[in-house]
């Protein structure tokens, strides 16, 4: 390695492995939390509730408000049960809604948050927090939105739905590969990148294959603790922005977009980022399909597992097309490519029509 670089590493706590829920009492004693309240979306409450009973006399009680895009209005009420009974800690349990709302109030107490991952979203390791406020998604980072322990358990997984485990994987790749352009990224983050990416390549199939095999469950949990990693340690570019954008705009469900924009995105930046182009497309071609583009080759290997490849399907208005255009131009993000109206405008099209990918 001729250059130089940065790299900081995440002070957080990591537990990984099978069974290792079992563990979350005596990370909870360990940090002296006496009423600790447990974090869910509506849909995983019976999952909080039996996280409690596993806390006992620790556990204040479930709060099964959290929901997509992390709404201002949402932690409000949340952080009202926190002041008014007295709570010292959060455990959020699920994806990206459960820990972007323990984040949320992480932050604006300073209590410690211990996050449970049950999808592949990667939030847990990461700094950020993305909130919604009047249809505008903004985003922040700080060394005080990282929870304090972040806990997985393989065997929480097994209940994924192999759909939605294939478009929370591609969410987790979308962040390894925006790690291998990232305008501070180094030789230590890109190396975690790829192999974050080839693990969930390797992965996704064989859970779509079969949802309850350890091997693939893994790997893609691993795949996705190192996309989250990456995500965490560099900057964010163009593909997240759009994410954003399109969250915020039109309440947009956040793994499939993610799963639908990235081979749009790794197109629009493919000659502006040639380290990544190759890498990735040496994870993606396996031989017996080749793709001569990397965006290309990301798509065909999400329309193979089934996963959506139109914003249209995800419920996005054609007429919003013009209005994302314009809100992805605003205050972007640091890009490899200079980022511009009239092609986001062609790519955003594009993926709304689940087009193949190009270089606009």
């Amino acid at each position: 390695m001729r250059d130089g670089f940065v790299y900081n590493g995440l002070p957080i706590r990591v537990i990984f492995g099978d069974g290792t829920l079992a563990r979350l009492p005596e990370e909870v004693e360990r940090l002296d939390r006496k009423r600790v309240l447990i974090l869910s979306t509506a849909q995983q409450r019976d999952q909080a509730e039996r996280l409690a009973e596993l806390l006992g006399k620790r556990a204040a009680g479930v709060h099964p408000a959290a929901v997509m895009h992390t709404p201002v209005a949402v932690t409000e009420k949340a952080l009202a049960r926190v002041t008014a009974e007295g709570i010292d800690g959060v455990v959020s349990l699920g994806g990206g809604s459960a820990i972007g709302l323990g984040k949320a109030i992480a932050v604006r107490t300073g209590l410690p948050h211990l996050a449970v991952p049950t999808t592949y979203a990667g939030s847990e390791m990461t700094p950020i927090l993305g909130e919604t406020d009047n249809g505008i998604k903004t985003t922040r980072r700080s060394g005080a939105i990282l929870p304090t322990v972040a806990l997985y358990d393989v065997a929480l997984t097994h209940g994924l739905p192999a759909a939605f485990s294939v478009t929370s994987g591609m969410n987790a790749i979308a962040h390894a590969v925006e790690a291998l352009y990232a305008q501070d990224r180094n030789p230590i983050v890109s190396i975690m990148a790829e192999q974050a990416i080839a693990a969930l390549v390797r992965a996704l199939p064989g859970v779509v294959a079969d949802p309850a095999d350890p091997a693939a469950r893994t790997d893609a949990l691993y795949g996705a603790w190192l996309g989250g990693t990456c995500l965490g340690s560099v900057g964010m570019a163009l593909h997240h922005k759009l994410c954003h954008v399109l969250g915020g705009a039109f309440d947009l469900p956040h793994a499939e977009t993610h799963t639908v924009l990235l081979p749009h995105a790794v197109a629009y930046n493919a000659e502006a980022a040639p380290d990544m182009a190759g890498r990735l497309a040496a994870v993606l071609n396996d031989g017996s399909r080749v793709e001569p583009q990397p965006g290309g080759a990301l798509q065909s290997f999400a329309r193979r597992l089934g996963a959506p490849t139109a914003l249209r399907a995800l419920g996005m208005p054609e007429a919003g097309i013009d209005h994302a255009a314009d809100l992805a131009v605003q205050s972007p993000y640091w890009n490899p490519r200079p980022v511009e109206r009239n092609a986001i405008r062609t790519l955003l099209a594009r993926a709304w029509a689940g087009d193949a990918p190009i270089t606009p």
